[in-house]
Formats: C-alpha cells, sequence, structure tokens
C-alpha cells in the first residue's frame, strides 16, 4: 500500500499517463472483490485518447465534470485534446467525483501534476474533488423546480466518465432521489448518465463508457425516454469482443462510447464506429447512419439500435419495411408464471396416478431450437405441477405456443430460442411454464399450426438473431422487445410454416434455409455483405 504514494510524474511526462501509471499501481494493490463492490473498472489511456478526441469544445473558458474520476486518466486525456485543439482556451475548472477512500491519495496526485502541467502550457488549471456521493450530492438536479433553500445549480460545458457499473437495491436510497429514471433493480450506471444530463450546459457535451444494456429493454425505458429527450446523440463506438476491453481488469461486458450534445434541435445523423476491442481501435469500421434508423423519438420504447456493418444496415432495413408486429396479429407474449421456490409444493417429479391431476412443466432446459424436449431429468427441476385449486393462478390452458427462452447462454449461437408446443403435445387441460420462459399465444383464439411453425422458425432463423443483436447487448430476452419487433405479414408467416410442414423436416438447417429464401434477393445481399465484413 505504501507503494503508491512513492510513484512520481517521469520527465515531460503526459497527466494522462501519470494517471494510468498510478491506476494501474492502485489495481495492482486491491482485491477484485473490492473492485466488482465499487463498480470499478479502470479506462485503459488507449480508449480513454478516443473518448477525449470525440470533444468539439472550443471555448477559451471550459468547465468539465468527471462523476466518477478514479484515477483521473480520462479528465488527463481530455484536456490534453482540448489543450492541443483550442489555441485560444485560457482556463480550465475541472470538478471530480471518487468515494473510494482507498484511491483518493493517487488521485489528488494525478490532480495536482494535471495543474502543474497546465501552468506550463499557459492554461490556469483548477481542480475541485468531491469525496461525497455524487448522487446524492446533486440529487436536487432530478427535482423538476427548485424552491427558496436549494443550492444553485451547477452547470458544465462537457462530462466525461467511466461510472460504477452495479445493480442497485430497491431501497437504495440512490434510487429513491431517482426515481424519475429508474424502473425495477437499475444499475447506478445509468443514474449517473442521467444526472449528468441534466448537468450541462446548452450546447455541453457528454461522453460516456458504459455497458450497453440500456440501449433496449424494459427497466431501462424510463431511462432512455428521460437522457434521450435531453441528449442528442453524435456518435457511438461499439466494442465488439467482451474481453478486450477492460481485459486488465478482466471483464466480460458489451461497451459502448457515446457522444451527445445538450442541443435544441437534433442533428440528422449519428456516425458509429466499431472495433473488437484494444488491437484494432485505431483502425475501426466507421458508419454514418439517419438518426430515426438509430432511435426512434415518436416510438413508445425508444430503443437504440447500433448496428456497426453494411451487413447489419440491410438487415434494419428489411425490418424497417415490415409493418406486422405480434399486437396486430392479435398474439400476445407472457412470462411463465410458475417460479419454482415459491410453487415446490405443487411440483412433482414422478407422475403418479392418484388423486392430484398433474400438467406437464416446461423449464428453460426444455426449450429448444424447433423442438420442445420433455422430459428431462435434472436435480430440482421437476416433471410437473400439480392440478388442484392453489395451484389454477400458476397454469394456462393446453392451446398451441410458441415457448422462448428469456435466456441464452453464452454457448448459445442464437440469442433467440424457440420450440413450438401444440397441444395435442400430452392429454391435459393445463400445463405449467416456468418464470424463465415466455410464451407466445392468441388470447382469444387459436394459433394455426402454420402460424406455430412459421413464427417459430422466423425466431429461430440467423436473420433473427442478426437484428436482436443489432439493439441487445446482452443474455436476455426480454417480451417488452419481442412485443416491439417488426414482422413479416401474418400471410407470409403462414406460408412459410406450411412448407415446412410439408418438408417434414423441422431441423434448425432446414427451417433457416426455407426462412432465407422467402426474402431473397434480400438474403442474397446480406450473405455477400456478411463475407465482406470484418465481425
Amino acid at each position: 500500500m505504501g507503494n503508491r504514494n512513492s510513484i512520481q510524474p517521469m520527465e515531460q511526462e503526459l497527466p494522462s499517463h501519470f494517471a494510468d501509471r498510478l491506476g494501474v499501481l492502485y489495481a495492482s494493490s486491491v482485491s477484485q472483490q473490492h473492485k466488482k463492490k465499487n463498480g470499478q473498472f479502470f479506462t485503459p489511456v488507449e480508449i480513454a485518447g478516443l473518448m477525449a478526441s470525440y470533444s468539439e469544445f472550443d471555448g477559451d473558458s471550459i468547465r468539465i465534470l468527471d462523476p466518477g474520476c478514479g484515477s483521473a486518466v480520462l479528465s488527463c486525456n481530455l484536456i490534453e485534446h482540448i489543450a492541443n485543439s483550442n489555441k485560444i482556451l485560457k482556463t480550465i475548472e475541472l470538478v471530480a467525483y471518487e468515494t473510494d477512500s482507498e484511491l483518493i491519495t493517487i488521485l489528488q496526485q494525478a490532480l495536482d501534476y494535471l495543474e502543474k502541467w497546465g501552468n506550463q502550457q499557459g492554461i490556469n488549471i483548477k481542480t475541485k474533488l468531491h469525496t461525497e456521493d455524487f448522487i446524492l450530492h446533486n440529487s436536487d438536479r432530478f427535482k423538476e423546480t427548485g424552491d427558496l433553500f436549494s443550492k444553485p445549480f451547477e452547470q458544465f460545458d462537457i462530462v466525461i466518465s467511466n461510472p460504477p457499473y452495479f445493480k442497485l437495491s430497491i431501497d437504495d436510497i440512490r434510487v429513491k432521489v431517482a426515481k424519475v429514471v429508474v424502473n425495477g433493480h437499475p444499475n447506478i450506471y445509468a443514474i449517473f448518465m442521467a444526472l449528468s444530463a441534466k448537468m450541462l450546459k446548452e450546447n455541453g457535451e457528454l461522453i460516456f463508457i458504459t455497458p450497453r444494456s440500456y440501449a433496449a429493454g424494459r427497466y431501462f425505458k424510463i431511462f432512455r425516454d428521460f437522457f434521450f429527450k435531453l441528449i442528442d446523440l453524435d456518435r457511438v463506438h461499439l466494442f465488439v469482443s467482451r474481453k478486450d476491453t477492460f481485459c486488465r481488469d478482466k471483464v466480460l461486458q458489451e461497451t459502448v462510447i457515446i457522444k451527445g450534445t445538450k442541443r435544441a434541435t437534433p442533428e440528422s445523423h449519428v456516425i458509429i464506429s466499431s472495433s473488437s476491442g484494444l488491437k484494432d481501435l485505431h483502425a475501426p469500421l466507421i458508419k454514418t447512419f439517419p438518426k430515426n434508423d438509430i432511435i426512434d423519438m415518436n416510438s413508445n420504447e425508444k430503443i437504440l439500435y447500433l448496428p456497426t456493418t453494411n451487413y447489419d444496415e440491410e438487415v434494419l432495413e428489411i425490418f424497417k419495411n415490415w409493418t406486422g408486429n405480434l399486437a396486430k396479429y392479435n398474439l400476445k407474449i407472457s412470462t411463465g408464471p410458475v417460479v419454482a421456490f415459491r410453487a415446490r409444493n405443487y411440483l412433482s417429479e414422478n407422475f403418479e396416478n392418484g388423486k392430484v391431476q398433474l400438467a406437464p412443466l416446461f423449464w428453460l432446459h426444455n426449450v429448444k431450437q424447433m423442438i420442445l424436449e420433455w422430459p428431462i431429468v435434472k436435480p430440482n427441476k421437476e416433471q410437473y405441477i400439480n392440478i388442484e385449486e392453489k395451484a389454477m393462478p400458476l397454469l394456462i390452458p393446453n392451446k398451441n405456443y410458441i415457448l422462448l427462452r428469456r435466456f441464452s447462454s453464452k454457448d448459445d449461437k442464437n440469442r433467440l430460442i424457440a420450440a413450438p408446443y401444440f397441444c395435442n403435445f400430452i392429454k391435459s387441460d393445463f400445463i405449467g411454464v416456468e418464470n424463465k420462459v415466455n410464451y407466445i399465444y392468441r388470447p382469444k383464439g387459436h394459433l394455426e399450426r402454420n402460424e406455430v411453425v412459421g413464427l417459430c422458425a422466423l425466431l429461430n432463423s440467423s436473420l433473427f438473431d442478426a437484428y436482436f443483436r443489432i439493439f441487445n447487448g446482452n443474455v436476455n430476452v426480454s417480451a417488452t422487445e419481442l412485443r416491439e419487433m417488426s414482422l413479416p405479414p401474418l400471410d407470409t408467416i403462414q406460408e412459410i410454416g406450411n412448407t415446412i410442414i410439408l418438408s417434414n423436416v423441422f431441423s434448425v438447417e432446414n427451417t433457416n434455409r426455407i426462412v432465407n429464401e422467402y426474402f431473397e434477393p434480400a438474403y442474397s445481399k446480406l450473405v455477400k455483405l456478411k463475407k465482406q465484413n470484418r465481425y
């Protein structure tokens, strides 16, 4: 621990490099558990440099906020970039927040050296370090209006941050003060982003690196609505690899850099770039998209699509031209009502004739692509659920359904894994569906066999998998996302189903081939593009 204070700047060393050395030294002295508890993953200096380069601010006096400062690598890179690109710059005020008491001494060293370096450049740099919680210290900003006793609101020209990443419990005080952007168990990084957006001046810049999980899904819906009303998206950089971005901290996370501006009139286009990780950071794929193709601010969900290749662009175009969805076809998607640990009294491993009738219970592991495998014997994964009065809220009528996994594993090739279920599968008035499985059904009516097979084949197809990955960066498959997903005409879905049924081959290879043939020549173009693209 004492070695932390012995490190000194080298002659003519850049502040960012000194801060990075300090951060590496600190990170090597604390446990992985400490980092995880604090959601603490230091930004590699190469990524910090890329983020800093996104700033276009050109005033002679600049106020910068770094709400999760770490060892100040981001702030130092940003200030170096501004100093090099802005010849009229005279003063910089940096306000930083850091709550890790183990880190404060190192951070102060970095800030002191930054001020000294600024003086050498003829720039007056003043730094202010807050050791309070950033969210609680600025919680008044979430109120629509202040009162007579509110402290004056600070505003900044630029906010740059690699915030902490961890979920908060619903009774956490930070969740309570940020209720306007919170739904369920939020991740703290989204609150950092929302609060930072509130603290920007008009035409101020926001540059963040975070997980990409906020791009879609029910839990971030309120956040997206709040955030994208304040911030106009300018550019995005997506790291395709889950391993390479924060490799020295051994983080497995799909991460994204966004740069936006607090402006009244939105720009018409967004620049999206991508790299695998650090190795190809300076040779990214770069594309420009119409903003409405990336995020539709008039939509209910405001899903953020992140296409990175020509292939992705064509996939988006195919789905954009479809006007159908589940609701238009009188279909609904629900989550299986059986929560196993709460329903143990009603679950049975073996079928036995007795006073209580039994219904089959379908778990995540029963759902495979285009096939429902049941029974499968697994410890604590009972095969049956009782049909009795107290268990009735947990049962659904024995009708035709599409069963869909709510989670995929890292070993699954597809994010969407769906299996057909037909009512003649078993003789029972009811069936049970476990909570990690979604089911698609027609509430007032019956899903025809060709609809089940056709829609199931679409969901399992490479085309739908590619589309889903453009906006979903994790293993969760939310019912909300599926409700929003565009679908081809219902008669096309039925035709696909009939073709598969007539072929009598329900393998994924055959069903995927049939799906792709229905969307020729669009699919032929996709195949060529996929071969040309790097990812």
